[in-house]
């Protein structure tokens, strides 16, 4: 993408370190490895999994440098400098101001087809997660959902009882403005006033 992300920010991890171990084969096609990096660097990972896969291009080396890897050198050294962690938002003195999100989901693929609408509102930070689980307190009967928990965080798994399928290839996407979300419902923050869509998508 021009903007520098690489798929999305779950990927941008390998994939730096895929493309720093093998720069020297793209050339004469090169790729903005700053801009790349702008992207992790602008973004605040949460998830274990995420944070593994992008620290290593962060120091400047790949999975494969740890074939090479020599323990004895380097068990005497110091720890060096901590990455300053992201600062806390907000207290937990002071609300948070409520924002409302609209939130529809949508099948247009297997069997009866629908569409619902809602509007939620939550606590300004709140993430998709918290968003949906409002909406199935809401109305349990329309918008309730399953997730599984994997190591990139929560996974939706059904929506109004449609589940996606491996055998079928289907699976429920998330959009926003009709953009797919570079992040997963456990982690996206949505803003004051904007449309969640998840739809029963096919791959």
């Amino acid at each position: 993408k021009r903007n520098g992300m690489i798929g999305n920010i779950y990927s941008m991890g390998l994939a730096l370190q895929a493309l720093e171990a093998t720069r020297k084969f793209y050339a004469p096609r090169k790729w903005d490895c700053a801009q790349a990096f702008s992207v992790v660097y602008a973004h605040d990972y949460q998830q274990p999994m995420a944070i593994a896969q992008v620290l290593p291009a962060l120091v400047g080396r790949s999975y494969l440098d740890v074939a090479g890897l020599d323990c004895a050198a380097t068990k005497n050294m110091s720890p060096g400098q901590q990455l300053p962690l992201s600062p806390m938002l907000g207290t937990h003195n002071i609300p948070r101001a409520p924002i409302q999100v609209h939130y529809s989901i949508t099948n247009t693929l297997q069997g009866k087809h629908f569409h619902y609408s809602t509007s939620v509102t939550v606590p300004s930070g709140s993430t998709l997660l918290q968003v949906m689980e409002v909406a199935a307190e809401k109305n349990p009967q329309t918008f309730s959902f399953q997730t599984e928990q994997t190591s990139w965080g929560p996974y939706v798994t059904s929506i109004h009882g449609l589940a996606g399928s491996t055998e079928d290839r289907t699976y429920w996407q998330f959009l926003s403005a009709g953009n797919a979300l570079d992040e997963g419902v456990g982690t996206y923050k949505p803003h004051d006033g904007e449309h969640i869509q998840a739809v029963f998508s096919t791959y």
